[in-house]
């Protein structure tokens, strides 16, 4: 035990890499699950769509005020501040028995959200250039191995014994990855800078200067529509599923949704954990990039026309494994474009795009489903992954 927290403390993207996986496994067990948790109480699939933009709009709040505090304060403390937050999330999320306590628990988790792009900006900040894109996959596998593991875990805790105890599940990992980030990650030293702008929600012009640069504009903009084609799949597909397939004759529910999102995690795994490093080698970033935006279009067209479960497989690979390669081949670039003290504040900014999408897509997907146009979602999906590959 001495000696592997010994390595760990020695090599930070190695408790970076369990902080994460921990994280991305509490919200893999909540993703498959809060649809179907939010209809019980009476929520119609717009309302669901408006849940996850609540916890979108408070993320594009609290996004960039974390990535900028964490250029002057350092990383590990503002990644605690936004764990704690996610933890009381989820905690009244397991005990809410109305939908404003659901709405209360998102908007808490939504304003410390920033998880992902402070991990992101502590891997470029001990890491080469030559080397982000295969450190950025450390991310990826982890969302794989939370995917695989965490949606079959919720389907089946909520279908044995009830839908709060994968929400418990959840709060637990999530106190797990705040010791993991309290003993396990080094402190780095703060960014310090003599640049004295403020991101704040008041201050989102400051942001167009990033979208002049030739170099990094037209990364933001393929990083928008990649973010935004993934949050109309993953916060729609419960709902569509619910819809469209069966299994033994019922609609699908959180196990079966569970069970394609492990799938599509097993997918990220193979495809993040041994084969990003030679392709980008071979390939480069921007090629991956557009392959990733070519399997995605392909994937979600053939979604609108899928009724049976092998067709249903054959889509999930194809986005499964268009979307794995982009994450870390694009956020590899957009690092390489920015200075080291401006890390922090690029990848607040790739948070931020992130939370526009999410205030869109699931409001728009919701919307869809909710009057049953279930093909035009999917075909909704196809189309902006098709303008990704255009740019």
């Amino acid at each position: 035990m001495l000696l592997s927290y010994c390595l760990l403390r020695r090599s930070p993207l190695l408790p970076i890499f369990l902080i994460v996986c921990v994280d991305v496994l509490g919200l893999a067990l909540i993703l498959p699950l809060l649809p179907f948790y939010s209809e019980r109480l009476g929520a119609s699939p717009m309302v669901v769509g408006l849940i996850v933009s609540t916890y979108a709009v408070c993320q594009l709040i609290g996004g960039p005020l974390l990535g900028r505090m964490s250029d002057r304060m350092g990383r590990r403390p503002l990644l605690l501040v936004s764990q704690v937050g996610t933890f009381i999330g989820f905690l009244i999320l397991a005990y809410a028995n109305q939908l404003w306590l659901v709405f209360l628990s998102r908007i808490i988790d939504g304003l410390t959200a920033g998880n992902l792009s402070l991990a992101q900006a502590y891997i470029s900040d001990v890491t080469k250039p030559e080397d982000r894109a295969k450190s950025f996959a450390l991310i990826g596998i982890a969302f794989g191995l939370g995917f695989l593991i965490g949606p079959a875990i919720s389907g089946y805790l909520a279908a044995r014994f009830g839908y709060q105890y994968p929400i418990f599940g959840a709060a637990a990992l999530s106190f797990t990855s705040i010791l993991c980030t309290y003993f396990l990650l080094p402190s780095q030293d703060p960014v310090h800078t003599d640049d004295e702008r403020r991101f704040t929600i008041l201050a989102w012009g400051r942001y167009a200067e990033f979208f002049k640069r030739p170099g990094l504009a037209p990364l933001l903009w393929q990083f928008f529509i990649f973010t935004f084609s993934f949050a109309l799949f993953m916060s729609g597909f419960p709902l569509f599923a619910e819809r469209r397939f069966t299994w033994h004759d019922k609609p699908f529910g959180p196990r079966e949704v569970g069970y394609v999102y492990a799938y599509v995690g097993l997918l990220g795994i193979i495809l993040q954990g041994g084969l990003i490093g030679r392709l980008v080698k071979r390939f480069g970033e921007q090629k991956l990039i557009r392959f990733g935006f070519f399997f995605a279009a392909i994937g979600f067209g053939m979604l609108g026309f899928s009724y049976g479960i092998p067709m249903l497989l054959v889509q999930s690979g194809l986005t499964g494994v268009g979307t794995g390669g982009m994450r870390p081949a694009l956020t590899s670039l957009i690092t390489q474009k920015a200075s080291r003290s401006e890390q922090g504040t690029v990848l607040g900014l790739t948070q931020s795009l992130m939370s526009v999408s999410q205030i869109t897509a699931p409001f728009i997907g919701g919307l869809l489903i909710n009057l049953y146009w279930l093909k035009a979602w999917a075909l909704l999906g196809a189309a902006v992954s098709a303008l990704g590959l255009l740019l």
